[in-house]
């Protein structure tokens, strides 16, 4: 059975037609859904409060996910599976144990470990695995063909309340939260609460056409005003974390703002519509390309760009390419072929990689991780290439200006080559409490002693 389509539920009421009719096919959208929504149980690394901001707490937090290949790749937001020491998913109970239930209350599903493939702050979307076969799941729809007004329902575990929906219209189809964002959002009215981060925004026929993310209220419940990533980003960055680990993002070294009429009339730009470069980095692919200051963009591979956010997306989506742009300058059009670097990643995701049984070193009170291939790429223009890397900080030592910080890489404790955590913990374990110590460490890509006494 396929669900209603939107265009022709005017029609079926004004024809009367029973509203039975419409719920059932509410009811065998949220049939067909409800399967592959799961809620998502962290245990985690929390910053500290405000009297000890430095220092770590271990911290327990719910959200939810979509089941979105039948394999098990599931997709949540990002800040729901942050610092993750054990993620676990409640899968909801299906199939023909759910048919043989008669009580209305449902029984708790099969909760099962899963690990963690990669997340993307900047989008706030994480993936997630666990071990099957033949899942339910929900397929991607196109974000692009949403339009105001469209229904839309909400799935997820709102304040831990596991296998709930909600339905709504689309208020927006493209909300930015500060000017030239390059995030957008859906927004909805559906009803979305804490806890709901992380689960599915489907359509009317049943595809997920985004990930509900956040919400504005001053009283911090539900007010009708939701936020969702729409798919299509979704589905760029799960393509990217299942093949990369990462989402790759280029960079050219500019600033650039979108021309409002205000704007072009101050400056007398001759154009009230487009790009302009606020700023070009010296050293850049940019400058080195030849764009300067003042510089208005008017194509990116032959393709008007009408925006700053269009602009920034086209660039950081050709990350290791050539690209062409249309500039224009002093009244006269130019083109001009830019590189574009992959931009380099961001050192807070070291807690990602902790492992909470290998990397507390207690007597310095930090957590640690070797500086492998995977770390490596979080840093640029490391003077050392062995050594390990302060994730996190457990002890109060934290509060104290000399110490350790997060990104910190560990050379050597005293005289002795520090080769990874292990060879890290076998240098400090013997020291005694009180013991001096010279920590040779790398910090923003110089190298300096750390003078600390041992915990």
């Amino acid at each position: 059975m396929r669900t209603l389509p939107l265009f022709l539920l005017p029609c079926l009421l004004s024809a009367q037609v029973p509203l039975g009719a419409l719920s059932n096919q509410f009811q065998e959208l949220v049939d067909r859904t409800s399967p592959a929504v799961v809620q998502i149980l962290v245990r985690s690394y929390a910053a500290g409060n405000d009297e000890a901001p430095g220092v770590l707490r271990t911290a327990r937090g719910n959200g939810s996910g979509t089941i979105v290949s039948t394999d098990g790749h599931i997709i949540t937001n990002a800040h729901v599976v942050a610092n993750a020491r054990r993620i676990q998913v409640l899968l909801p109970v299906t199939g023909e144990e759910a048919q043989t239930r008669r009580s209305i209350l449902k029984a708790s599903g099969k909760l099962v470990d899963a690990t963690l493939t990669g997340l993307d702050r900047e989008t706030d979307i994480a993936v997630l695995k666990i071990a099957g076969e033949a899942l339910p799941a929900v397929p991607f729809g196109d974000s692009e063909s949403v339009r105001q007004g469209h229904i839309v329902f909400a799935f997820g575990s709102p304040l831990g309340l596991d296998n709930s929906v909600t339905m709504g219209i689309v208020s927006s189809v493209a909300r930015q939260v500060r000017p030239d964002d390059p995030m957008i959002y859906i927004q909805t009215d559906a009803a979305i609460n804490p806890g709901n981060s992380g689960g599915p925004l489907v359509d009317s026929h049943g595809r997920l056409v985004g990930v509900n993310t956040f919400i504005l209220s001053p009283s911090g419940g539900s007010d009708g005003i939701g936020f969702a990533v729409p798919s299509n980003i979704v589905k760029t960055v799960y393509d990217q974390i299942r093949e990369h680990g990462r989402v790759r993002r280029g960079q050219i070294g500019v600033l650039a703002q979108t021309i409002t009429p205000t704007l072009a009339a101050a400056l007398e730009l001759g154009r009230d519509a487009g790009v302009l470069l606020e700023d070009v980095t010296p050293g850049s692919p940019a400058a080195a390309a030849g764009l300067k200051v003042g510089d208005i963009v008017l194509t990116l591979e032959g393709k008007p760009i009408e925006n700053a956010r269009q602009f920034g997306v086209n660039i950081y989506q050709n990350a290791g390419k050539t690209i062409h742009l249309s500039v224009l300058r002093g009244g006269q059009t130019r083109p001009v072929a830019v590189a574009v670097l992959e931009r380099p990643r961001d050192p807070d995701r070291l807690l990602t990689h902790v492992s909470p049984d290998r990397s507390r070193i207690r007597k310095l009170g930090i957590l640690a991780v070797d500086l492998d291939d995977k770390v490596t790429s979080l840093f640029q223009n490391l003077r050392d290439y062995t050594g390990a890397v302060v994730a996190g900080v457990t002890a109060d030592l934290a509060l104290e200006a000399n110490h350790l910080q997060p990104g910190d890489i560990i050379h050597r404790v005293n005289q002795k080559v520090v080769l990874n955590v292990e060879a890290l913990r076998e240098a400090v374990e013997p020291m005694a409490h009180g013991q001096p110590v010279a920590l040779h460490i790398e910090r923003g890509g110089q190298l300096m002693y750390l003078l600390l006494e041992i915990d």
